[in-house]
Parts: C-alpha cells; structure tokens; sequence
C-alpha cells in the first residue's frame, strides 16, 4: 500500500481495549474520565473567577458525575431498549456502560440533579454554577466523543472522501455492508463542541451572561448541532414519524434553550452579583465544644 492510500481513510483503532495484567483498560472509559477532569478543571477557573470559593466544582463533581452516569445509561436504555428487554436481549447487558451507550440527555438532567443536590447543601444556587462549567461541559464532551471511535460506533453515511472513517465488517450496519469507509460524525460533533466552549467564552466576556444564560446558549448551540449531525447517522436507531429519536430531542431542546436564554437575558441584563456565589456561614460551633 502506498503512502497516498494510506492517506485515504482515517483508520478504525486496532483495539479498544488494552490489558494491565488482570484489568482491562478501555478506550471508551479513558476518553469519559478525561473529559470529567477538563470538565472540572475549566469550570474551577471558571467559577473562581467568577468569585466562587476555590475547590467547589471538584466538590460538586462528587455528587454530578455519578447522577449524570446513572442518568445517561437510563435515558440510553428507555429510547433503546430492544437490545436489552426484547427478544433475544440481554439486561445483564444494561449495566455494560463500557460498551458504549450513554446519553448526553440523560447526562446533563442527571448530572444537574447531582449538582442542585450539592449546591442546595451548601447554600449555593444553580444556575450562576451551570454558566460557569458550562463551557468545560462541551470540551468534556468532545473529548468524551474520541470514545465513541474506539468503539466503531456513532458513525455516518458512506464517503470515499479522506476523512472517512473505516469501518470494520462487524461494526457495519447490515445494510452497508458492502461500504468500507464513513462519515465520522462522530468527529465532526467534536469538533463542534470545541468551538462552541470557544464562542460561549467569548459571548461570557462579552456581554457578561449570567442567571444561567450560559448554560441557555451552551445547550442552544450543541443542540442545534447535534440535531444535523444525527440525520446523517445510519445505525439503527427508534423512530418517531420516521425520524430519530434524538432528532426530535434536539430540535425541542435548542428551541426551548433560546426561549429561555431570551427571557432571562430580557429579566436579567446583569450577571448575579458574586455575593450569591458565597458559601453559606458556618454553624456557630455548640457550648462546650473546643475552638
């Protein structure tokens, strides 16, 4: 094979599964985790610089990362369920997250819940947090993508462009079989979400958002993203009126977004004060008790 035709496709991963001794160490899982850790890292400066105690996202993170694990496997589970609960499936299965199929759906509702459960512990409102980690959500989920390609999964039509995506024959659709290379979308939504952290930056400094209209505008414009992305994908998927499911998801989600941006931007013209993001008093310590 020639250089040049190595240049073609984009190649599959020749594993996505490598073995420390006894424990197996995947792809998917690597790409999840680092996501979480820029995540947190980004919404950390993001959140003291917006006068925020130091160490509050990691803090919270304890309580959103399994809330949004959780809440992402359910929402994969109740808009994909045949592979699990119908004929010939297997819900053992439902608890094999590193396989793949976690929903960002379910992630943000889950993960939110987490969080309001932290912040509500400490006193702290949502929504001046969720503008500050929301940027750091969308590089989590461009990195958290990468593990969608060690796993062959999320992938378009067929292309015979140099960014097509080989494709080995199990992971093909059976009616694309015969296709070798195809569209990465899988890719192209990573890329997307790179460059809406940069413009939700930017939009922040600019025009100093706050009472959650970040988040409003993070979830506006990844929505309006992945509703394009998922019409060019082509494994199989439930259908609503023939369309996919998460097409719908994301056309009423990115409208609904932009109602609520436009009316808190209308309400709230000014960012919240940074005495709201205070942590509560301590509780006066009791007689007795030493100092």
């Amino acid at each position: 094979m020639t250089g040049s035709q190595l240049l073609a496709f984009i190649p599959s991963p020749g594993q996505g599964v490598w073995h420390l001794g006894p424990i197996p160490i995947r792809g998917y899982a690597l790409c999840i985790i680092a996501g979480i850790v820029a995540a947190v890292i980004v919404g950390e400066r993001r959140w003291v610089a917006r006068g925020g105690r130091p160490g509050l996202v990691g803090d919270v993170s304890v309580w959103a990362v399994p809330f949004g694990i959780v809440g992402a496997r359910l929402y994969h589970l109740i808009t994909s369920p045949q592979a699990y609960f119908g004929r010939g499936g297997h819900p053992l299965n439902a608890f094999a997250i590193w396989h793949g199929g976690l929903g960002i759906w379910g992630a943000i509702a889950g993960g939110g819940l987490g969080a309001w459960i932290a912040l509500r512990r400490r006193g702290l409102p949502l929504a001046p947090f969720a503008d500050a980690v929301a940027p750091g959500l969308l590089v989590a989920q461009a990195m958290g993508r990468w593990g969608n390609y060690f796993n062959q999964e999320i992938f378009g039509g067929p292309t015979k462009a140099w960014w097509g995506l080989e494709i080995s024959p199990a992971q093909r659709p059976a009616d694309y079989a015969q296709y070798a290379t195809f569209q990465p979308t899988f890719l192209f939504e990573s890329l997307w979400c790179l460059l809406g952290a940069v413009v939700l930056v930017w939009l922040d400094r600019r025009y100093r958002l706050g009472h959650g209209q970040v988040f409003f505008a993070y979830a506006a414009f990844y929505t309006f993203g992945r509703f394009w992305f998922e019409l060019m994908r082509v494994d199989p998927a439930n259908r609503i009126f023939g369309v996919r499911v998460n097409v719908w998801v994301a056309g009423i989600v990115c409208v609904a977004s932009l109602a609520a941006f436009a009316w808190s931007r209308r309400h709230h013209p000014e960012r919240e004060d940074p005495s709201v993001l205070s942590p509560t008093p301590a509780e006066p310590v009791e007689a007795g008790s030493p100092t």
